[in-house]
This record gives structure tokens, C-alpha cells and sequence, in this order.
């Protein structure tokens, strides 16, 4: 079968299991989901085969199979599985933890300080406002308090005007966005700083917690749970360990206390242990930071306190640093408080995948079985083995090394998690190996026994015992993540389990498109263009300046033109223009009315004529 059936056969296989273990009401993640499948064709007790096409047949009886497994809440082996992958999907370092966080506290902030840089305030009003945004940004950056809180913002506001007065907006405003941000980073790291100058002094400091005393006395609890649950589980381990080893001559008592599932039992706790070895080393790490970190907080409050004694103004380069220093040595508390938070966390959960092996295995049975039984520690194993160690003259085309002779001893990569790589396939145990015994180099890895003998049966054939630790891999999945086996299984890894870690359980190899290109020409040119080579066009050319030497350029001027320059006159055109000097009136007079009488003449011989005259007076008008 080729990969991308491969792929797509195991594909639609990890979804149909997913759905019926819905159907059953357990809600699993795609990633336990899909490395059950991939334990469950491991196996070769359930006779898989990858190599070749599987029929519906085959298909239906892995699902049945993996649902089984997937549903059986009283398997060790299941529990194991449960919790690598939750470790693989949760679990992250410190510098991943804090550049997480970091990320995240950025996107939050990305708003305010986008409100802030983005504006072109023009009005006093708007240039409050934007100084209110950078007071927000500084209390959020800090994390010393809340927006809603009126005292944390008052002393934000006070120590920001102490640096920052409202009358220098218009000067910040005029820079470019990428100068704005960078400045108002820097005033949260002052104001911050300020704010926690005052509060060692105490004189403010509203919202702000005592983080270092808080750190002296989670740390130490913290690193003392783990050491609790890490010294209980080793005890269990101990005891599982002594218990197996008493029953490999006894294949009836074998039967009667469930041969398999003690040695998944085993293997379950021993994960757990190296889980919690982790969590012990990096809960170490935190509380050397934490102890640096007092030293570091004590003399810079003591520079601080000696630079601002009795002095009523200084300058800001003197002490601008000084506050920026506590501000980053106040994050370094606030991130130590963080990954507190998270290993207080993931040790609680992880408490939790122990409970199958205390139901199936409680303390009255294992006390019972290992009545007449030795249980020795790992430790009292390694001093039983400590004056034997091999003689390399008796291998001569091996190579061993030992702890006195070897350089950099320590940062050998020692294979399958230190264990005895000749006790996990023959025995099924995980014995811790010792390193003073020998260390052979096979095939440039890296491996240690539990006992002279061991070495030397294994180094007489060791391909053959590395296929054994395989098989036995084959048969307990949780192995292939307990002895770092993944890179022996990645041609069964389907890339869609991959997508939520970086170095998980099933992570496909990283691959990318790369291209170099070299400049054509690395230095500058260096090429004089006025180099001449004929020697016609050097002679041509010294001809031309030797004709130059006896030219003369002459000049002249007269008296009409001796301190003359041009001028220039500018007239305005004239503007049509109107003058209005005569007005129509009118008066208003009587009407004329005169009239004669006896034009006509009458019955005398003699005309009489009277004049009537009806004009009305001028007063009447």
C-alpha cells in the first residue's frame, strides 16, 4: 500500500472510531483517537499488516478493536496513552510558555496602542483623550492593577505626568506610528518602574501585589509536592518492578495476578515518573530565578534609593534606567508566577491518569503479593553494580566509554530513557541502566545495562536485542513514547495528527522549500571610465588642453550698461465703472378747466360769450 492510501485507509478509520466512541458518550481528541489506531496495528498480536490493502472486513475489526481499547476504562495501557498525549498537547517549556505569553499580552494591548498611534488629535479635548489611552496602556502593560480601579489609575496618571506631562502631546503626536509605540512602551516601563519604586517605599502601590514573598513561599511548596508524588511514584515503581521480577520463574502465579497487566502498570508508572522528573526540573530552574531575581530586585532598589537621596531634581538619564531595570526584573517575578501557575497545573492533572492503577492494583493487594518478595530501589540497584564494569579488550570492533575517561560524559544521548536496553525486550522491564558499567556506541547511539552480564549479551549481537525492544514497543504502544522510540514509527503517522504541537506524539518530519542566490557582484565597480588605452586618443586629448592654455575669454562693458538690470512694471488694467447723476420726478397739479359760454349764439343779435373757469384751487390737490 502506498503512503497516501496509507494515510487516507487510517484517515477514515480514525474518524469512524471517533464517532462511535461519541455514540458511546466518551468525547475523545483526534489525537488519542489516532494514536490507538496506530497502537492497535502495531500489535502483532491483532496480525496487521500495513503493507498490504485492508478489506472492509479487516477494516470493521481494527474500528471494533480500537472502540474496545478506546472504551475499556480498567486498562493501564490506555490510561499511559491518555497521558502522553496530554502532556505532548499541554505541556510546554519556559522559553515557549513565556514567548506564549508574551504573544498574547501583545494581542490584547494591540488595540489601545493602535488607538493610540492611529490618531491625529487637533483639538485639546481629543489630546486628553489620547493621554488617557496611553494612561491604560501603562496599567495594562504592567498588570499592577485594573482600568476600574480609581487609585491604581491616579498613580499611573500622577508618575506618567512626572515623565510625560500633557504638554509634550503635541510633539509626540508629530512622530512617525512606529516612534509612537516604541515611546509608549518606554513610558509604560517608566511608569511601572515609578510605581514600584513607591511601593517598596511604601508610598502608593494600590493593586500591587508582593510577588516576591509570594514566590518564597509557593515555590518551595510546589517543588515539595512534586518531590512527594515523584518519591510515592518511584516507590510504585520499585515495588511493580520487584513483583515482575519475582514472577518470571512462577508461570502459574503469573496467571493468577495478570502478567500483563503489572508490566502496563509499569510502564504507566514510569511514564508518569519521567513526566514528573520534568516538572521537578523545571520547578528547580524557578526557584533559582526566583533567588536571583530578590538579589537582582535588592540592589536596584538600593541604587535607586542611593541615586534619588535628598535630591530635589535629577536627571533623567541617570535615572530613567534605573526604573526601566525594576520594571524588568518585576517581569521576571510575574513570569516565574506564571509557570508556577502552569506546573501547579499540570502536576494536578496529571494526578488524575493514576487512578486505574490504584483501582486495579490498591495498596492491600500489592502488600499481599509482595509478601517474601525484596523490593530494591533504583538506587541501591546501581550501587550493587558499581565495582563491575566491562573489560573492553574483550570487544574489539566496539567502542565503550566510562565516566572518568570520556569528555562531556553527561551530554551523551543515551537511548530508551536510560533503561537497560537488554532488559526491555528480553524481560519486559524497565531497570535503570548504570553508566558506570559501561556505555556502548552501536550505530552512533548510545546505550547502558543494568549488569555486566546484560552488556555483555547484548553487545555480542546488538541489532538482534534492538529489534527485540521494537517488538516489545510493537505490543505496548505507551513504550514508543517512554524509551523515545517515534522515529522508528513515523511511516504510520498521518500529517493530520500533527497540528497541535511541535514535537508531539505523531509529528511528521518538517519540510520546506529553500533557495540561495549570490550577487553577481559583491563589491562595488571599480571601473575608471577617463582610462584610455590608445595612445592616438591620449595625444588627440593633450593636443586640446595645450590649445586651451592660450585661449583667453575676454569681456567688455560700456557705460550704458554699467550697473543697469532689467525692471519690471506692474500696472492693474482700469475696471469698467458706472456714476448715476440725474433722477426722474414728477409733481402732481390741478387740471385746467376752463369753459365759454355762448358761442353758439342765441336769439339776440349780439353774441355774449362768459368764461367759466372750474379749475380746483392748488390746496385741494
Amino acid at each position: 500500500m502506498s503512503d497516501e492510501q496509507s494515510q487516507s485507509v487510517i484517515k477514515r478509520i480514525i474518524r469512524q472510531v471517533g464517532l462511535k466512541c461519541a455514540a458511546q458518550g466518551q468525547s475523545l481528541s483526534e489525537t488519542l483517537v489516532a494514536f490507538m489506531v496506530k497502537a492497535v496495528v502495531l500489535d502483532p498480536r491483532n496480525d496487521f499488516n500495513m503493507d498490504r490493502i485492508l478489506v472492509e472486513n479487516n477494516t470493521q475489526d481494527l474500528i471494533q478493536l480500537c472502540v474496545t481499547r478506546l472504551l475499556d476504562t480498567t486498562n493501564p495501557s490506555l490510561s499511559t496513552i491518555k497521558m502522553q498525549v496530554y502532556f505532548d498537547m499541554n505541556y510546554a517549556n519556559r522559553d515557549e510558555l513565556l514567548s506564549e505569553q508574551e504573544h498574547v499580552l501583545e494581542g490584547k494591548l494591540a488595540p489601545v496602542l493602535r488607538s493610540i498611534t492611529a490618531r491625529r488629535p487637533r483639538v485639546q479635548e481629543e489630546m486628553e483623550k489620547v493621554y488617557q489611552k496611553i494612561v491604560t496602556y501603562a496599567l495594562l502593560r504592567s498588570g499592577l492593577g485594573s482600568p476600574t480601579d480609581i487609585e491604581a489609575v491616579r498613580e499611573v496618571t500622577a508618575a506618567l505626568q512626572s515623565v510625560f506631562p500633557q504638554t509634550e502631546m503635541s510633539t509626540f503626536m508629530s512622530l512617525n506610528k512606529k516612534d509612537k509605540e516604541q515611546q509608549v512602551k518606554d513610558l509604560a516601563m517608566l511608569v511601572t518602574g515609578i510605581r514600584l519604586y513607591n511601593k517598596l517605599c511604601q508610598k502608593g502601590g494600590s493593586g500591587i501585589e508582593d510577588l516576591p514573598a509570594m514566590l518564597n513561599e509557593a515555590v518551595p511548596l510546589a517543588t515539595r509536592t512534586i518531590d512527594e508524588r515523584l518519591n510515592s511514584c518511584q516507590l510504585l515503581a520499585h515495588r511493580y518492578t520487584a513483583l515482575l521480577e519475582s514472577l518470571q520463574g512462577d508461570p502459574h502465579r503469573s496467571s493468577q495476578l495478570s502478567y500483563f497487566k503489572l508490566k502496563e502498570t509499569l510502564f504507566h508508572v514510569r511514564q508518569y515518573e519521567a513526566f514528573l522528573c520534568i516538572l521537578q526540573s523545571n520547578a528547580i530552574t524557578s526557584a533559582r530565578e526566583v533567588e536571583s531575581l530578590d538579589v537582582q530586585l535588592e540592589a536596584a532598589m538600593m541604587v535607586l534609593k542611593n541615586t534619588m537621596q535628598d535630591k530635589t531634581s535629577i536627571e533623567s538619564k541617570e535615572v530613567f534606567p534605573l526604573f526601566m531595570e525594576l520594571f524588568k526584573i518585576w517581569t521576571g517575578f510575574q513570569d516565574e508566577m506564571l509557570l508556577l501557575s502552569f506546573l501547579t497545573n499540570m502536576t494536578d492533572n496529571l494526578q488524575q491518569f493514576l487512578e486505574t492503577q490504584s483501582q486495579l492494583f490498591t495498596e492491600e493487594k500489592l502488600t499481599s503479593f509482595l509478601e517474601g518478595v525484596t523490593v530494591k530501589t533504583d538506587v541501591e540497584r546501581i550501587k550493587e553494580t558499581m565495582g563491575t564494569r566491562v573489560n573492553v579488550s574483550d570487544f574489539r570492533n566496539q567502542e565503550w566509554f566510562f565516566p572518568e575517561t570520556t569528555a562531556n560524559f553527561n551530554q551523551l544521548l543515551i537511548q530508551y530513557h536510560g533503561f537497560c536496553a537488554y532488559s526491555i525486550g528480553v524481560k519486559g522491564l524497565t531497570l535503570p541502566g548504570n553508566a558506570a558499567i559501561g556505555i556502548l556506541k552501536h550505530k552512533e547511539k548510545y546505550y547502558v545495562f543494568s549488569s555486566k552480564e546484560a552488556a555483555y549479551i547484548f553487545a555480542q549481537d546488538p541489532d538482534k536485542y534492538i529489534q527485540l525492544n521494537v517488538e516489545k514497543a510493537k505490543e505496548y504502544a505507551e513504550l514508543i513514547q517512554l524509551l523515545e522510540l517515534r522515529h522508528q514509527f513515523e511511516y504510520l503517522v498521518p500529517h493530520v495528527q500533527a497540528r497541535n504541537a511541535k514535537k508531539g506524539l505523531t509529528q511528521p518530519p518538517n519540510k520546506c522549500d529553500s533557495g540561495t542566490q549570490t550577487d553577481t557582484h559583491i563589491l562595488p565597480p571599480t571601473i575608471v571610465r577617463s582610462y584610455e588605452w590608445n595612445e592616438w586618443e591620449l595625444r588627440r586629448k593633450a593636443i586640446k588642453l595645450a590649445n586651451l592654455r592660450r585661449k583667453l575669454t575676454h569681456s567688455m562693458q560700456t557705460d550704458l550698461s554699467h550697473l543697469r538690470r532689467e525692471n519690471f512694471t506692474q500696472v492693474y488694467v482700469p475696471k469698467d465703472v458706472g456714476t448715476q447723476t440725474k433722477r426722474d420726478t414728477s409733481s402732481n397739479v390741478p387740471k385746467p378747466q376752463v369753459f365759454l359760454q355762448g358761442l353758439r349764439g342765441g336769439s339776440s343779435p349780439t353774441t355774449h360769450m362768459v368764461a367759466v373757469d372750474l379749475t380746483r384751487p392748488l390746496d385741494e390737490t
